[in-house]
C-alpha cells in the first residue's frame, strides 16, 4: 500500500481519501438538511395561523362564557357541553332539532350526489358529437355562489309568483304547491336545489377516476362474455374504489355543514324544521352573542362528523389486491 501511495505520488496524483472522509462527504449539511422544512414553512404557517389557532381558540371559548358585550368570560368548564346533552337546558330541543335537520338533509342528499354525477360522467365518458359541451354545462351551476343559487330559487320555488308552479299548472299538476314553507316539500326543494348544482363537481371527480381505468380490462370482459351491468360492476365500480371514497367523504362533510340554502331557500320554515346546525351556531355565536357555547356545539359537532368520516373510511377503504 505504501508502494501505491509512493508511486501515487511521484505521478502528482493525490493520495485516495480514507473511508471515514468519504463516508462524511456525502452527508448533507445543515443547509440541506433544513430545505425540506423550508418548502414544508408556507403551509405550516398557514395551516398554523388558519386551522390549528382557530381550533384551540375555539376549545378555550368553549369553556367559558363568552359575551361580546360584558367585560368578564368566567370559566364554565364543562357546563356549556352539558347544556347540549341536558333535557332541561335552554338549548337542548333547538340543538337536537338543527341536529336532526342536518341528519335528514344529508341522509337523503348524500345518496343522489353520490349516484346522479355517476350516471352523468358514464354518459359523459362516451364519444359523441357535442361532449364537451354538455360538460360545461353539467358542471356550470357549481361555479355560481350560494348566494346566487339561493335567491335564484327562492323567486321560482315561490308558491304564488314562482315558475315552478306556473309550469306545473300549465301541465295539470298542482300549481299551489308550498316549496319553501311546508314539508316535505321544502326538503324536495332543498334537495333538489343541491343536487342541482352540485352534481358537476361530484361528476368530474367521477370522469377523471373514470379514465384512469385501462380500456384493456373493459376488452378482457367483453371477450369473456361479460354484459354492460356486469362490467361496470366487476371493472367500474371496482376501479372507481378510492373515488367513491373520495366522493362520498366528501359529500357527507358538505352536506353536513349545509347552511345557505336552507337560510335563504326556506329561511327555515315551517318554523324551525329546516334550520340545519350550522345556522343555529351562527346564530347563538352571533346573533345571541354566546361565543363559548357555539364553540362548544362546533366542537361536538366535529366530532359527530369525525365520527362518520372514520366509519366511511373503514366501511369504503380501498385495498391493493
Amino acid at each position: 500500500m505504501a508502494d501505491v501511495i509512493e508511486v501515487g505520488a511521484a505521478r502528482g496524483d493525490a493520495p485516495p481519501p480514507a473511508a471515514g472522509a468519504a463516508r462524511r462527504g456525502t452527508r448533507p449539511g445543515r443547509a440541506g438538511r433544513a430545505t425540506p422544512y423550508l418548502f414544508l414553512a408556507p403551509y405550516l404557517l398557514l395551516f398554523g395561523v388558519f386551522g390549528l389557532l382557530p381550533i384551540l381558540l375555539g376549545l378555550w371559548l368553549s369553556v367559558h362564557q363568552w359575551d361580546f358585550q360584558l367585560p368578564n368570560r368566567p370559566f364554565v368548564g364543562l357546563d356549556n357541553y352539558a347544556e347540549l346533552f341536558s333535557s332541561g337546558s335552554a338549548v337542548y330541543g333547538d340543538w337536537w332539532q338543527s341536529v336532526r335537520a342536518t341528519a335528514i338533509f344529508t341522509v337523503f342528499a348524500v345518496p343522489l350526489l353520490v349516484v346522479v354525477p355517476l350516471g352523468l360522467a358514464l354518459l359523459l365518458n362516451r364519444s359523441f358529437p357535442g361532449r364537451t359541451f354538455f360538460r360545461a354545462v353539467y358542471f356550470a351551476p357549481y361555479v355560481l355562489g350560494v348566494a346566487v343559487i339561493g335567491l335564484l330559487w327562492r323567486f321560482l320555488l315561490d308558491a304564488n309568483l314562482g315558475l315552478v308552479n306556473r309550469l306545473a299548472g300549465m301541465v295539470g299538476l298542482p300549481a299551489d304547491t308550498p316549496w319553501v314553507t311546508d314539508v316535505p316539500w321544502a326538503w324536495v326543494s332543498l334537495v333538489g336545489v343541491t343536487v342541482w348544482w352540485t352534481s358537476g363537481f361530484n361528476a368530474v371527480i367521477y370522469l377523471a377516476g373514470l379514465q384512469d381505468i385501462p380500456q384493456e380490462l373493459y376488452e378482457a370482459a367483453k371477450v369473456d362474455g361479460a354484459s354492460a351491468w356486469e362490467r361496470f360492476r366487476h371493472v367500474t365500480l371496482p376501479g372507481l374504489r378510492p373515488v367513491l371514497l373520495f366522493v362520498i367523504t366528501t359529500t357527507v362533510l358538505a352536506s353536513a355543514n349545509v347552511f345557505g340554502q336552507s337560510f335563504l331557500i326556506t329561511q327555515g320554515a315551517p318554523g324551525t324544521e329546516t334550520r340545519t346546525v350550522v345556522w343555529f351556531i351562527v346564530e347563538e355565536g352571533l346573533r345571541d352573542n354566546d361565543a363559548g357555547r357555539a364553540a362548544a356545539m362546533s366542537i361536538v359537532f366535529a366530532l359527530m362528523l369525525a365520527v362518520v368520516s372514520i366509519a366511511n373510511f373503514r366501511l369504503f377503504r380501498y385495498r391493493e389486491d
